[in-house]
């Protein structure tokens, strides 16, 4: 199970929403690209990095600033204002590895199929966040009339193998991860879902490896906050013995 440590940037800072909700940030370094190292140095193998900015409607892609973390040397799923298929390309060729697909993907499902097929299932994830059991969209703004598991499977039939899967209700609150719907979201639909929102403690983690189906976990305020380091929580992902 691969942890992934979050990078959310606004107006060019590493911060943490919580909820979701803009009025509730916490600003935790001016310097993305050293806490991408910082991360690097702990052993991480993939970073998560959100361009709040874009995923909040305004039009910057934060290319700059994804070139520079994707310098560090780790792959990097990007997300957060990719309004288009031409977002996706200038993204992966600005450095990411994986491009998120929300809202355009939500409101167009077929895209994301296009987007398999053009850029290839690896470099695909489709973002399935949620509130109140419905696809929540405009970096949380507004909700759809999408289930998750609905859309999943939607999206699974079009080829994409991976899924981000965020409660929104938890997100940043460390009141744990909601590890019964991300599990079973991924029995549901077959795809490679990834937790996210609400790690509070290294159990979190456990619980998620234990089910056996959770792909990977997005880490930001518990590690932000010194809840744990990111070494034990790749311990914690990789299992008893490591």
């Amino acid at each position: 199970m691969i942890v992934y440590p979050a990078i959310d940037l606004r107006r060019g800072r590493v911060v943490r929403l919580r909820y979701g909700d803009p009025a509730q940030e916490t600003v935790h370094s001016d310097d993305p690209v050293a806490t991408a190292e910082r991360w690097r140095a702990a052993g991480a193998r993939w970073l998560h990095v959100v361009n709040l900015d874009g995923a909040l409607g305004e039009s910057t892609l934060a290319l700059d600033t994804l070139r520079a973390i994707a310098a560090v040397g780790l792959p990097v799923q990007f997300g957060g204002g990719l309004r288009a298929l031409d977002d996706v390309a200038r993204a992966l060729e600005a450095g990411a590895a994986r491009a998120v697909l929300g809202t355009l993907a939500v409101q167009q499902p077929d895209v994301a199929g296009e987007a398999v097929r053009r850029f290839g299932p690896e470099a695909i994830t489709v973002a399935l966040d949620a509130r109140d059991d419905q696809v929540a969209t405009h970096g949380w703004q507004q909700v759809s009339t999408w289930t998750p598991a609905d859309l999943g499977q939607r999206f699974a039939a079009l080829g994409v193998i991976h899924a981000l899967y965020t409660d929104v209700s938890r997100d940043g609150d460390l009141s744990g991860v909601n590890v019964e719907s991300t599990a079973r979201l991924a029995r549901d639909t077959g795809l490679s879902v990834i937790a996210s929102g609400g790690v509070a403690a290294l159990d979190d983690i456990r619980r998620c490896r234990a089910t056996g189906v959770i792909a990977g976990v997005v880490i930001g305020k518990a590690l932000y906050s010194g809840a744990f380091s990111l070494e034990d929580a790749l311990r914690a992902a990789e299992g008893p013995g490591a």
